[in-house]
C-alpha cells in the first residue's frame, strides 16, 4: 500500500513541478493563456435548446472530456415534478431501467447498461457534488431523492466516471439545487399540487443576494394515500444554503438538508393475485420509517486565472426503520410480532480537488490531482416488534434482540488524477489513474435457528461474529474526445471499475433471501464508443456503443429449502458477465427544421432507445452459462411528442421495456412471487404547462392508458412479492412567484 501511495504521490509531485516550471513561463504568456481558455468555454457553451445536453469538458474542478454524459435541465423538463416522476423526467437519458414501485417519487429506483436499479445503488449519488447515499462503501443506496422541485439539473455521468467519483460501475449522478439569483434581494416560489389518490404536495422556496451573502432554502410537505390500500405516507423535506463571497477569489458554502417520512407498505403480491386485482393489499402491518440529516461545507477558492482549489466536507446522521411480517405472501399473516429492522447511519467525509489549466503545444492542457477521506460507521439491529398494526418501532427485547445486532465501521482513502492534452482545437486524449484504500468490518451476533415443516423451533444457536477485510488498488482509465465540427464530437473512453460488497451481503435474517459468506468483491472494467452533437439548433443527438465486463458479479438464484420446501433467493458470485449494447438519443424541432429559427411555435419529437444483451460467462455451472443478467431489459423505448406556443407547452410521452428476469437462472415463475419474469409493459403520459407573469400552472396525466403492469420484485421489504406500479392518476399544479430586485 505504502509503494502505491509514494507511486502515486511521486506522479503528482513530478506533473505539478513540471506545471510550476511551466507557469513561470506563462506569466510573459498570460494574455495567450486567457485567449485560448476563452476559446474553450465558448466551445463547450449548450449547444441546443431541447431540455437535455452534455456536461463541458471541464466544470469547477471536475474533468468530464472523453466521457459519455448527459445534463437534464429541469427547467424544461416535461415532468410530474410534484411526484419525481424518474419515467418523464430521465425520460430523455438513453438506457436506463427504471423502477416503477414508488408512485409518490420518496425513492429513487434507476439502473442502467444491466445494473440493479435498487435505490441507486450502482451509482455513485450525490447532491451539489457531495454523497447522500446510506454508506458509499457498504451500503451505497439512497432512502432519499432531492425535490425535483428544486433543482436546477440533474448531471449523469456514465462507468468513466469511476476515476473521479468512486469505483462503482454505473457511474455518477449529481442533483444540483437552483442558486440564488444575483440580482435579487429576495425571490419566493410556491408551488401547490393536487392529485388523485389524496396526494397533496406543497412546495415553498425563499432565496436571493445582499451583498456579498446569498441563501436558497426551500421546505417541501407531502402526503397522499397511495393507490393500493395500505399507502398512506407523509414526508417532510427542508434545505437551506448560505454562500458567503469573501473575496473575487474565495468563496464558502453551507449546506443542511432535513428529510423526514412515515409510509405504510402495502406488500407484495403473488402472480395469481396481481392479475385478479393489483390494488389489492393483504399486508395492514408493514411501514417504513426514514430520517435523512445531511451537511456540508464548500470551499471554493481560484488562486489565479488558471488554478482553482476545492475542499468539501460532508457529514450524514440518518436512520431508517422498516417494521413487518416479511413471511412468504403466499402465507397469511400470522399477525404475531413483526419484524423489525433498524439502521443508523454515521458518515463523515471530505474530498479535497486542485484543477491547473496550462499551455500545452498550441492549445490548452488541464490538470486535475485530488483526495478522499471517507469514515463510516453502520448500526445495524434486527429484532421483534409489536404485534399490533400501528407503526410502532420499538423492539420488545431491545437489550436481546432475536435475530441479529452489529456494527458495521468502514474507512476508505484515495488519490485521483486525470488530464486533458489538447494536441488541437479538435483533438483531445484524457489518461487518468485512482488509488483506493478500502478498509470494511463488522463485529456483533446473530441467532441461528432452524423450524421442522409445523414451525417448531428444533435448533437455536447465538453466534458472534467478527470480520475485516482490507484492500487496496489502482484504477486506470483513458478518455479521447475528436471535434468533427463545432457541435458535432465523437468520444471513446475505457475506465476499469470495482465493487466491494456490502452490509446486505454480509448478514440479515429475511425468510426469502439468504447469503452466501464466502462474497468476493467484484471487479472489471466499462467502454464507451460514440458521436454527439447537433445540427444548427433543430437538431440534438447522441449514438453510443458500450461494453461493460463484469468479473464475480453478485448475483441471485433460485433455490428450495430442503425442510420447509419454500423457494429462495441465493446471493453469491454467479461468474463473470458482458454487457454489451446500443444506446440512441435524438431529437428535432419540425419547424426550426422547415421555417426557421425565429419562431413563436414549436413542434419538437425526440427518440430515446436502448439496446443491451448481457450475458453470465466463464460459469463454472452449466446452469448460468450464457443465461441473461437479471434487471436487463433487451430494449428500452422512450419516445416524445412536444407543442409549444410561447408560454405553453403540451407533451405527450411514450416508454416501452421490453421483459427482464429476477434471477440468474432464468427463472420465470415462483410460487412466492420473489423470483419470475417481469413481463413487457409501455406507458403512456401526457403533461401540460402554462405561465403568466409571476403565475404558473401544469396539469398532466400519468399512465393514461392505466396499463396494469410492474417493474419489481422484491425478496423483502416493500414486499415480498410482485410490487405493482401505479394505474392512471391526475394531477394540477398552481405555482406563484414574487421578487425584489437589489437595491430597490
Amino acid at each position: 500500500m505504502k509503494k502505491t501511495i509514494n507511486i502515486l504521490l511521486l506522479f503528482a509531485i513530478c506533473f505539478a513541478g513540471s506545471l510550476s516550471a511551466q507557469n513561470d513561463s506563462l506569466k510573459s504568456k498570460n494574455d495567450t493563456l486567457q485567449k485560448k481558455l476563452d476559446e474553450v468555454r465558448v466551445e463547450t457553451e449548450k449547444e441546443n435548446d431541447f431540455g437535455i445536453s452534455h456536461l463541458k469538458q471541464v466544470e469547477g474542478t471536475s474533468i468530464y472530456a472523453g466521457k459519455k454524459s448527459e445534463v437534464i435541465l429541469m427547467g424544461d423538463a416535461a415532468a410530474n415534478l410534484a411526484t419525481n416522476n424518474a419515467r418523464q423526467i430521465f425520460g430523455k437519458v438513453s438506457g436506463l431501467n427504471i423502477w416503477e414501485s414508488d408512485g409518490a417519487g420518496i425513492q429513487l429506483g434507476i439502473g442502467g447498461r444491466g445494473l440493479n436499479p435498487n435505490r441507486v445503488s450502482n451509482f455513485n449519488t450525490r447532491q451539489n457534488g457531495y454523497d447522500i447515499s446510506a454508506d458509499a462503501l457498504g451500503y451505497p443506496e439512497s432512502y432519499y431523492t432531492p425535490p425535483s422541485e428544486a433543482l436546477e439539473r440533474i448531471e449523469v455521468v456514465r462507468g468513466a466516471a469511476s476515476l473521479q467519483y468512486g469505483t462503482q460501475f454505473g457511474g455518477f449522478i449529481n442533483f444540483k439545487f437552483k442558486q440564488a439569483p444575483r440580482d435579487k434581494v429576495i425571490q419566493a416560489e410556491t408551488k401547490q399540487t393536487v392529485a388523485s389518490f389524496g396526494l397533496y404536495n406543497s412546495f415553498t422556496s425563499i432565496s436571493g443576494t445582499k451583498n456579498r451573502l446569498s441563501y436558497y432554502v426551500f421546505y417541501q410537505y407531502k402526503k397522499g394515500d397511495g393507490w393500493r390500500a395500505n399507502s398512506a405516507f407523509k414526508v417532510h423535506t427542508a434545505h437551506a444554503c448560505l454562500n458567503y463571497r469573501f473575496s473575487k477569489k474565495l468563496t464558502l458554502t453551507t449546506e443542511y438538508t432535513f428529510m423526514d417520512y412515515l409510509a405504510q407498505q402495502a406488500g407484495g403480491l403473488t402472480d395469481n393475485l396481481f392479475k385478479k386485482d393489483p390494488r389489492q393489499s393483504i399486508r395492514n402491518r408493514n411501514w417504513f420509517k426514514v430520517n435523512w440529516n445531511l451537511a456540508a461545507l464548500n470551499f471554493d477558492y481560484d488562486i489565479n486565472e488558471t488554478s482553482r482549489l476545492n475542499m468539501r466536507t460532508f457529514g450524514l446522521y440518518a436512520q431508517r426503520d422498516a417494521l413487518g411480517y416479511m413471511g412468504s405472501i403466499t402465507t397469511a399473516d400470522p399477525l404475531t410480532e413483526r419484524n423489525l429492522l433498524q439502521d443508523k447511519f454515521r458518515n463523515t467525509g471530505t474530498e479535497l480537488r486542485y484543477l491547473k489549466q496550462y499551455n500545452f503545444l498550441k492549445s490548452v492542457g488541464t490538470f486535475l490531482f485530488g483526495g478522499r477521506y471517507y469514515r463510516g460507521l453502520t448500526l445495524r439491529k434486527q429484532g421483534l416488534g409489536s404485534e399490533r398494526a400501528d407503526a410502532d418501532f420499538n423492539y420488545l427485547h431491545p437489550d436481546d434482540l432475536e435475530h441479529s445486532d452489529y456494527k458495521f465501521p468502514s474507512e476508505n482513502f484515495s488519490l485521483f488524477s486525470e488530464n486533458v492534452f489538447r494536441f488541437n482545437s479538435k483533438f483531445n486524449v484524457t489518461p487518468g489513474l485512482r488509488y483506493e484504500y478500502i478498509a470494511t468490518k463488522s463485529a456483533g451476533y446473530y441467532n441461528e435457528q432452524y423450524t421442522d415443516l409445523a414451525g417448531n423451533v428444533i435448533y437455536k444457536t447465538k453466534v458472534n461474529d467478527k470480520r475485516s477485510s482490507y484492500r487496496s488498488f489502482v484504477l486506470a482509465g483513458l478518455g479521447i474526445g475528436y471535434k468533427i465540427s463545432r457541435k458535432i464530437e465523437t468520444y471513446a473512453n475505457f475506465s476499469q471499475n470495482y465493487r466491494s460488497i456490502n452490509f446486505n451481503d454480509m448478514r440479515i435474517v429475511n425468510p426469502n433471501s439468504r447469503i452466501d459468506n464466502n462474497l468476493k468483491d467484484e471487479k472489471g472494467y466499462s467502454t464507451d464508443l460514440g458521436i454527439r452533437g447537433g445540427i444548427k439548433n433543430y437538431l440534438s443527438f447522441d449514438l453510443s456503443f458500450f461494453y461493460l465486463k463484469y468479473n464475480d458479479r453478485i448475483g441471485s438464484i433460485l433455490l428450495t429449502d430442503s425442510f420447509t420446501y419454500q423457494p429462495y433467493r441465493y446471493r453469491t458470485n454467479i461468474s463473470d458477465s458482458r454487457n454489451i449494447g446500443l444506446e440512441a438519443f435524438a431529437e428535432t424541432d419540425l419547424f426550426r427544421l422547415f421555417a426557421g429559427t425565429k419562431r413563436k411555435t414549436g413542434i419538437s419529437v425526440f427518440g430515446n432507445f436502448s439496446l443491451t444483451d448481457a450475458r453470465y460467462v466463464n460459469s463454472k455451472q452449466t446452469a448460468y452459462e450464457n443465461k441473461v443478467v437479471e434487471f436487463v431489459p433487451q430494449t428500452i423505448l422512450r419516445s416524445g411528442l412536444s407543442f409549444s406556443y410561447k408560454t405553453f407547452k403540451i407533451t405527450f410521452q411514450y416508454s416501452r421495456t421490453s421483459k427482464q428476469f429476477t434471477d440468474a437462472t432464468n427463472a420465470t415463475y415462483s410460487s412466492n412471487a420473489v423470483t419470475g419474469l417481469i413481463p413487457v409493459y409501455f406507458v403512456m403520459d401526457l403533461v401540460l404547462s402554462y405561465s403568466y407573469k409571476r403565475f404558473s400552472l401544469a396539469s398532466g396525466i400519468n399512465n393514461m392508458n392505466n396499463n396494469m403492469y410492474f417493474t419489481r420484485r422484491s425478496d423483502g421489504y416493500p414486499g415480498p412479492g410482485i410490487i405493482p406500479a401505479d394505474g392512471r392518476s391526475f394531477y394540477i399544479n398552481l405555482g406563484f412567484s414574487v421578487s425584489k430586485a437589489s437595491g430597490k
